[in-house]
């Protein structure tokens, strides 16, 4: 299982030849080509990028294009609005976009110029924009003999001044290895749930580990789940002939002792159809997408394996499939978790929270630095904050702080929300229980199901008055799938918070 396989293939170099199609980036008022990005093209190229500059036909301003066909040379001019403007999220929308809309006749080797007047962050996120856009998911698309669709990778040739060639080069490097991370959650978010439920997932996880030295996955089956007593991912999956399982990426074990890892936790249910709280049918095939918290678990994983992270960090994803049976849980249940507490089960809809419980848990055993678990997990998320930023909970403001910054450094927000004691208080009102799976009322579903979650969080020591570790939750429902005005995906699985947290991690020293 290699992600990186069919990912966009990037040199950087100084600006010389030109190879295939160039793409000019231009900035609003920009009247003539910017020195030196015209070498190596044909005259009659030169003169129609010169016009065309020159002219009112093209103005530089925001994701404006200009194909140029005619001479020997094939270019596509494109506007990136006023250069005082221009932000990481600008030139990463833009270069995105730019690539939605390169055809056949533009090919598969481009020749991208940075003109002297560009800063590193910037060049480095419009070649981002492009590598994240550079998807689709055509795997049960039939293909004939004639089709003549070309899946072979893009060639791209970033070209730029001669100071900035090295400093370049290992920042696009870092984000096309992060790349094949988002690329493989989305595979994952968009894969049928007929091939990809629970095992099936921690089969490609053990496929994926085969042969990285520092990598090792655990794998606690339907008979370790009833053995350890994972109630939430044994009631949420017993209704399923797939049965439910936890799957544990740890990447650089340390060969003595527990370590102190960052973990990230991911809800994975493979399938949900409310259980016996059976969901309407509309969009109900959507519910593929509930497992993207444990997309971008393995997603992570990945794009730090292949970026050579060298610190400890752990990955845990609760898989299930939550079906209707007459071996389903039920309403007026209640169930033991791995943590021994009880919950009442109020509505088996609330399933994510249930499964979570017992990764949160396990997260205890390895003495964690924090623990931040991701779940598409409430439509109230959606109905708060729409398909623009995910739901942020903590109880620690400096985890939610640095969250919220790298989200809004990666353009992937995550929007601080309140943990209200009032909140815990309602979930842990049960009369019958020690929690219960669903708040009183309709209103605050977001927040009564983060304060579900944080009854399940690890203390520091078996003291009474312990601390809690820190721990932070990202509710990803409106994120994880049908965010139109993300200019990165095309459609589908969006691959959230796995860049996130790479550099969170990554930067959190």
């Amino acid at each position: 299982m290699d992600p990186s396989s069919d990912t966009m293939k990037i040199q950087v170099e100084e600006i010389s030849s030109l190879n295939g199609t160039l793409i000019l980036p231009c900035f609003e008022g920009c009247e003539k080509p910017p020195s030196k990005t015209m070498n190596d093209a044909d005259r009659l190229t030169r003169t129609l990028i010169k016009k065309i500059l020159s002219s009112e036909d093209f103005t530089g301003k925001s994701e404006e294009t200009m194909n140029v066909f005619g001479g020997g040379n094939k270019a596509v001019i494109v506007g990136l609005g006023k250069k005082d403007k221009i932000t990481t999220k600008i030139a990463r929308d833009t270069g995105a976009k730019l690539f939605a809309k390169l055809n056949k006749k533009h090919g598969k080797t481009l020749t991208l110029r940075f003109s002297s007047d560009w800063k590193l962050d910037t060049m480095n996120a419009f070649v981002e924009g492009m590598v994240l856009r550079d998807y689709k998911y055509d795997k049960y698309l039939s293909k004939n003999d004639d089709d003549d669709n070309d899946n072979s990778p893009y060639n791209l040739h970033v070209q730029c001044t001669p100071k900035n060639v090295k400093s370049l080069s290992e920042l696009c490097e870092e984000s096309q290895n992060i790349a094949t991370g988002v690329h493989l959650a989305r595979d994952l978010g968009n894969a049928p749930p007929n091939d990809l439920y629970p095992m099936a997932y921690a089969d490609m996880a053990k496929e994926w580990a085969k042969g990285k030295k520092n990598v090792s996955l655990t794998v606690i089956d339907w008979e370790g789940i009833l053995e350890n007593k994972m109630g939430g991912l044994e009631n949420v999956g017993k209704g399923s002939s797939r049965k439910p399982c936890m799957v544990i990426f740890e990447i650089n074990k340390p060969a003595k002792g527990k370590g102190n890892p960052p973990i990230i936790v991911g809800k994975g249910i493979t399938f949900d159809t409310g259980g016996i709280s059976l969901k309407p049918g509309a969009s109900m095939d959507e519910m593929k997408y509930d497992m993207h918290g444990s997309a971008t678990v393995f997603g992570l994983m990945q794009a730090l394996h292949a970026n050579g992270h060298s610190e400890h960090i752990i990955g845990i994803s609760c898989m299930a499939e939550n079906m209707p049976s007459a071996n389903a849980y039920r309403p007026g249940d209640v169930i033991t978790t791995y943590s021994g507490k009880t919950i009442e089960v109020l509505n088996t809809d609330a399933e994510g929270r249930n499964v979570l419980a017992d990764g949160l848990w396990k997260s205890g055993e390895f003495n964690p630095k924090f623990i931040i678990d991701l779940a598409t997990l409430t439509g109230a998320c959606v109905v708060a904050l729409g398909h623009e930023a995910s739901g942020l909970w903590s109880n620690n403001d400096e985890l939610l702080e640095k969250i919220r910054a790298m989200g809004a450094h990666v353009d992937e927000l995550a929007w601080p929300m309140p943990l209200l004691p009032a909140f815990e208080k309602e979930m842990t009102g049960s009369k019958i229980a020690d929690v219960r799976n669903l708040g009183t009322t309709r209103w605050g579903g977001s927040n009564t199901a983060a304060a579900f979650l944080k009854q399940f969080v690890p203390k520091m020591s078996d003291d009474k008055d312990a601390e809690q570790y820190p721990w932070a939750h990202l509710d990803i429902a409106g994120t994880a799938w049908g965010a139109s005005t993300n200019a990165t995906v095309a459609h589908g699985a969006t691959g959230v918070h796995v860049r996130t947290l790479y550099h969170l991690i990554k930067n959190d020293k």
